[in-house]
């Protein structure tokens, strides 16, 4: 564009949908946003033949007629950035809900804008640099405390450098207020805007060596990944995903949480954005939402939307990260995603690969899983400064047709995601939640993570996980058999295995979301209750090679005293746990005693 010239505008020639294109746009380039029609709809190019531009819009576009003006925005889609951002629920292209519902009510009107962050509230800005300091992109200028118990980092904004001119004095300030200027005349406020499809920078990455620790004894001891990680939840309609994600988000041991509910029922991010505000935070005891970011793009929305959400959201979790912080996002569903991909792809014409996805969507998926990792933040270098690291751990569900794992969308994401926690439809249809699949599921993180948990976790943590896993696999094997010959044909041995493996999945692996004292495990309780219950199988081994009746051990009361664990909260069980022990000791002894006497 010469200069003086004012912005690109073409003019509409083609509406299909929610993609359009237009005319006489030399010039305009990829990814630039673009206004469509009278109303002004948003809109982003994904396509130039020649001077045409085509554009996916991400509102309705009915009513619109051929010869309207689109106009190019200079920009690509970006996100604001900076203090303000915690406890906003945004749609997909980051428009604060509560200000869209002010000007139409409870459906979104279209051609609306808002700001993304409140320009008239003052924030508490204390500088962290002086006069005269040679500062480059990722520096902390200063802070603000965004909430009470969470401190923003306002940082000098990525490929930005030099040396403060001016720093404003501690005090309240809005976010747009100038704050700092560099000698080149750049001026520095507490936000800066950044393109949501480009990977924010970083030093370089870090080793994953650090759990990320869910809370759910069947992920944090069988299938744990690690922070900075990834895993997808694959599972058919019912199995649980969304009630995974949510008992995710409020017990993990990250610091920022973004939930991006991405082309999902109406009905469920209506339960979402009821019930977060309302939710208390274990770790504060304050409101969740202090330390959550929601970003909603319902299955009735504009399909184009849907791609930006989950770039929205996971642009948000890498700017916590830079600040220094540990960030969990949950997209549920980047099945809903894949879906707006190709339905785009379609109306582009362009050629389908398997089951009609774009040929790029492994490129696509294996680009967005990339984005998250522990790094060091990038910042200037100084002597004795210690340096600053983040991590972005992402969860996403994938919610396969009729639960084929083999469909495109899980098997690409399971080949760049270092967990699969598989759902089981049977399970949860038998009422056995987390409905995880131990023979299905996997984590490729354990070896890393085996250090830490041999440092950190109860004493015996690992051997006691391969004690439980071989303990399900002999399961398996075992009822194959007697799906053939029926139970009668096994020995008493391999019959007390098919019980004990049945007590892990009852006792061990169910876990109750609704219950205070069981909707959270602490990995004490997580090691305790696995720890008990293979301590039951040990001792009815050695009475049962005591000439002691199968029959009598399983029928003995000490059994249900071991399955009662479990519904003791974190704090109380370990003392209990060891007295129950001491009762199943006394009880299989007493046993011993009687089938000798």
């Amino acid at each position: 564009m010469a200069e003086n010239e004012g912005p690109i505008t073409g003019k509409l020639v083609r509406i299909s949908g929610p993609m359009i294109a237009a005319d006489d746009m030399l010039g305009v380039s990829m990814g630039e946003i673009v206004r469509v029609g009278k109303m002004g709809l948003m809109g982003e190019v994904i396509r130039i033949d020649g001077e045409t531009a085509f554009a996916q819009v991400y509102e309705d576009t009915s009513g619109m007629y051929l010869g309207e003006p689109v106009v190019a925005q200079g920009d690509p889609l970006s996100v604001e950035l900076g203090p303000g951002l915690l406890t906003q629920t945004y749609d997909g292209i980051q428009r604060p809900l509560h200000l869209l519902k002010e000007s139409s009510g409870d459906f979104i009107g279209r051609g609306l804008s808002a700001d993304p962050l409140d320009y008239s509230k003052k924030w508490t800005f204390t500088p962290k640099v002086t006069v005269g300091q040679e500062v480059s992109g990722g520096d902390v200028l200063g802070t603000v405390p965004e909430t009470e118990h969470l401190d923003h980092f306002v940082m000098v904004p990525p490929l930005v450098s030099g040396k403060i001119k001016t720093i404003i004095a501690a005090g309240d300030y809005t976010v747009n207020e100038q704050i700092a200027e560099l000698e080149d005349g750049t001026v520095l406020t507490m936000t800066h805007k950044w393109p949501v499809k480009r990977a924010r920078p970083f030093k370089k990455k870090l080793a994953s060596t650090e759990p990320f620790i869910t809370g759910q004894r069947v992920l944090d001891s069988f299938f744990p990944i690690a922070l900075g990680g990834s895993a997808i939840v694959p599972g058919g309609f019912g199995t649980g995903k969304t009630v995974v994600e949510h008992q995710i988000s409020k017990y993990c041991n990250a610091e920022i949480i973004i939930y991006v509910g991405c082309g999902e029922r109406g009905n469920e991010m209506a339960d979402v954005l009821d019930e977060f505000p309302n939710l208390t935070d274990p770790k504060t005891g304050g409101p969740l939402m202090n330390r959550t970011v929601l970003v909603v793009n319902t299955s009735n929305m504009p399909v184009a939307a849907r791609e930006a959400s989950v770039y929205t959201g996971i642009t948000l979790g890498e700017y916590y990260r830079d600040q220094g912080y540990s960030v969990a996002m949950m997209a549920d569903s980047t099945s809903r995603w894949a879906e707006a991909l190709r339905e785009i792809s379609s109306r582009l014409e362009e050629m389908p690969g398997e089951e009609g996805y774009p040929t790029y969507l492994s490129a696509r998926t294996a680009e967005f899983y990339e984005r998250t990792g522990r790094i060091a933040c990038i910042e200037s270098e100084d002597e004795g400064k210690e340096q600053r690291t983040g991590s972005l751990t992402l969860v996403g569900a994938v919610s396969p047709p009729g639960g084929d794992f083999s469909e495109p969308v899980t098997q690409n994401s399971m080949r760049v995601s270092g967990g699969f926690w598989a759902l089981d439809a049977k399970l949860a249809y038998s009422r056995h939640y987390p409905s995880v699949n131990w023979n299905q599921s996997f984590s490729l993180y354990f070896h890393d993570l085996d250090p830490w948990f041999r440092e950190h976790a109860p004493a015996g943590w690992t051997e006691r996980r391969q004690q439980g896993v071989d303990m399900l696999q002999k399961d398996t094997e075992l009822q194959e058999i007697v799906q053939l010959v029926g139970p009668d044909a096994l020995q008493d041995a391999e019959r007390l295995i098919l019980e004990a493996a049945r007590m892990i999945k009852e006792v061990f692996l169910q876990q109750n979301a609704f219950s205070d004292d069981d909707a959270y495990s602490s990995l004490d309780k997580t090691h305790g209750l696995l720890d008990a219950v293979l301590t039951f199988y040990e001792e009815c081994q050695a009475a049962l090679g005591r000439d002691v009746q199968l029959e009598t051990i399983l029928g003995h009361p000490i059994r249900e005293e071991v399955a009662r664990l479990r519904e003791l909260n974190s704090d109380g069980f370990v003392a209990k746990k060891d007295a129950v022990m001491e009762q199943l000791k006394a009880a299989m002894q007493k046993l011993v005693e009687d089938a000798a006497a």
